[in-house]
């Protein structure tokens, strides 16, 4: 017998090179086989006679082979074979090209099994290199998985595996409490796993596939749930709360609060006084005043006794929030100090110190305040900018350096609200839909690459007029695979047209050092164009410039396009958005369609997801989230209301997990959180 931790490579079959295969698909355990679902399936329940055939359709036929040619006029080795198939009510050309391979197989006057594509050439109806097999027996072969597959395998490979795997498997867990399957008229999961991998028909895998996607947004939602849970029942002493009045900070700044930021900051407040420790996540769409939020937060807690961290994705991002915090706290005393590349070992040291003796109140970096050599003398508040950049475990080893402190978790990314109740589940939300009095919304057009010439006199003009502008390119260089622009084309290119001003380069691949430089000398106005790739897609600040033009920007997501956007427009000066485009694809026409109508971010992110789906819409397990196999989303929302209102009432009932029937569940859970490696959280 075998179980689903058993290495694949037990499977008969399946030797080194197979096994190299399916490693490619991501397949290394018998778990990991079963859990490699069907992509599609060929109904081969029945057969279509052939004078029922219809073309560009998929149809299965059986018939006698009547007639037998080879091709002359081609080379011996590409020789196509062309048979000549009858039933009772017609006749069928099916071919095979360069198939000396079938020599001998085919014989005159045995009946056949054929499986394909049906098209219309001058002779009439016929199938090209369609599946097939000898008819040995009446029935049809029945529902056939389709798999995803890498090189090396084929579907009948997979079929044979998995149906082994499923014989000989002693241990497919039911993990769902008979209550939750009874009421929701679910079937089991060895049943539902041999309906995907072996349907007896259409109603059993329809019930099968439904039964395994309840179950994955079950254990994500009963996990999420159970990550808030846990850390609500964390109260602090009642004495060390964050009990100092915000109010001296809010008023000291230079402009009104918006609605939306006062009611995101009441939330926030009241979660610091609340005794237990805040997990907030504060969305906001572009230039909605997220960090002054974050800023009020800090204020709060350096005046309750504790320090503050502040993290974020990028050199460039953690400095200009120094910058930022430095110039909004000089009036109140509180020391802020910066940990990241480009310190050198004394400034380096130094910071470290007086964050482990309490002398510096904040920190602002990157990922550079997680390493283990980063002491606080009392963390109380933790703030992570653009957190989908960050995974759970970052987030998880930041707060570790504090006793329970509060983390505020920020984004500018909008995130439809459904999704982010998914991916945030351990999260409360604040969301920031309202941008300051005064802000003009960035005109936006979408341009065929044959006019982009004009797109460029515009922005002379701008640069003219004492404006900067951002040019956007998808590569850094000149690649042969990609049809785009690159970042270094594009600057030669505009350094020769523009002589008279500076124009400046800017790519992921350069020292921190010289991206720091180049960026200072654009915030200075001393650049006056800016090619970059998206290293500068989030927080960058320059309320000068006037320009985005995005080359390429069908290589582009919409999210990714809405953040470029939001780098103008942040001034007193009109902006525009141009967004070239090469091609005709109907999805780039849908995006430009989607960023000329609308400057509403979370609006696009919708419209972002239905065009990508979730799993591209962020990324593959940035999250520290179990990988959803066959559920969407999307299109399962019904089915995770349903899972999540089964998840609310078992944990009503067994808030522990502690009944031996949950036991099972209890494990599965561990294995898909990584609770017991990352030791984050095991019940």
């Amino acid at each position: 017998m075998i179980t689903g931790s058993t290495d694949v490579r037990k499977l008969s079959g399946v030797g080194p090179k197979k096994a190299e295969a399916l490693k490619r698909v991501g397949i290394g355990s018998v778990r990991d086989l079963l859990e490699h679902y069907p992509r599609a399936y060929q109904d081969r329940t029945t057969f279509t006679p052939i004078g029922q055939l219809q073309k560009d359709q998929d149809f299965q036929i059986r018939g006698k082979v009547i007639r037998l040619v080879s091709g002359n006029p081609y080379p011996v080795k590409k020789q196509p074979i062309r048979l000549q198939v009858e039933d009772a009510t017609g006749i069928l050309e099916v071919v095979f090209f360069n198939a000396r391979y079938l020599t001998g197989f085919f014989k005159k006057g045995r009946v056949y099994d054929f499986y394909g594509r049906v098209t219309a050439s001058l002779a009439g109806l016929q199938m090209i290199h369609p599946e097939f097999s000898e008819a040995s027996e009446d029935e049809a072969p029945g529902i056939l998985p389709l798999y995803p597959l890498a090189a090396g395998l084929s579907q009948k490979d997979m079929r044979k595996w998995t149906r082994a795997a499923l014989s000989e498997i002693s241990d497919l867990p039911e993990v769902l409490p008979a209550p939750c399957r009874e009421r929701q008229r679910l079937c089991s999961h060895r049943y539902a796993m041999e309906a995907l991998h072996q349907p007896p028909g259409k109603d059993s895998l329809k019930q099968g596939r439904y039964r395994l996607i309840f179950e994955e947004l079950f254990l994500l939602q009963l996990g999420l749930t159970t990550l808030k849970r846990t850390r609500d029942q964390r109260k602090f002493d009642e004495s060390i709360k964050k009990t100092a009045d915000g109010e001296s900070f809010t008023q000291s700044l230079p402009f009104p609060m918006t609605g939306a930021q006062k009611k995101a900051l009441s939330e926030i407040y009241q979660d610091m006084e609340s005794g237990y420790p805040m997990n907030r996540l504060l969305q906001g769409d572009v230039g909605s005043g997220k960090t002054v939020l974050a800023e009020a937060a800090i204020w709060k807690a350096v005046n309750s006794g504790f320090q503050a961290a502040f993290m974020a994705p990028t050199e460039i991002l953690a400095r200009q929030h120094l910058e930022s915090l430095t110039k909004d706290f000089s009036a109140f005393g509180i020391r802020v100090a910066y940990l990241g590349s480009g310190l050198t070992a004394s400034e380096r040291r130094k910071t470290l110190e007086g964050l482990a003796k309490g002398t510096i109140d904040v920190v602002t970096g990157t990922h550079a305040i997680l390493q283990e050599r980063v002491e606080f003398q009392q963390l109380g508040l933790v703030i992570t900018d653009e957190q989908h950049r960050f995974g759970v475990t970052q987030r998880s080893r930041l707060t570790e350096k504090g006793w329970m402190p509060d983390v505020l978790v920020m984004t500018a990314t909008p995130i439809p609200r459904t999704l982010a109740v998914i991916l945030y589940g351990d999260l409360d939300i604040s969301i920031v839909d309202e941008l300051p009095p005064g802000r003009k919304p960035v005109k936006t057009y979408g341009i065929n690459s044959n006019r982009r010439e004009k797109a460029y006199n515009y922005a002379e003009k701008e640069i003219q007029a004492g404006r900067q502008v951002y040019i956007v390119t998808p590569l850094i260089q000149e690649s042969e695979e990609i049809s785009c622009l690159s970042a270094e084309e594009t600057y030669e290119e505009l350094t020769k047209k523009w002589p008279d001003y500076q124009v400046g380069l800017l790519h992921g691949g350069m020292k921190t050092e010289e991206k720091n430089r180049i960026m200072e000398d654009f915030y200075g106005g001393r650049i006056h164009a800016l090619v970059s790739t998206v290293v500068i897609e989030v927080g960058v600040n320059v309320p000068n410039a006037t320009v985005m033009i995005v080359e390429n920007a069908e290589r582009f997501g919409l999210a990714q396009l809405h953040q470029l956007r939001g780098r103008v427009g942040r001034g007193p000066h009109p902006s525009a958005c141009m967004l070239i485009v090469g091609g005709n694809s109907k999805v780039a026409e849908a995006r430009v369609k989607i960023m000329t109508e609308s400057g509403d971010g979370f609006y696009i992110a919708e419209k972002d997801l239905e065009l990508r789906g979730p799993g591209e819409f962020f990324g593959t397990r940035q999250h520290g989230l179990p990988t959803l196999k066959i559920a969407d989303l999307i299109r399962h929302r019904p089915i995770m209301e349903k899972a999540r209102d089964e998840a609310t009432l078992l944990l009503e009932r067994d808030p522990e997990l502690l009944n031996p029937e949950h036991q099972e569940l209890l494990q599965e859970l561990n294995r898909l959180f990584n609770w017991e490696d990352e030791g984050s959280i095991q019940l």
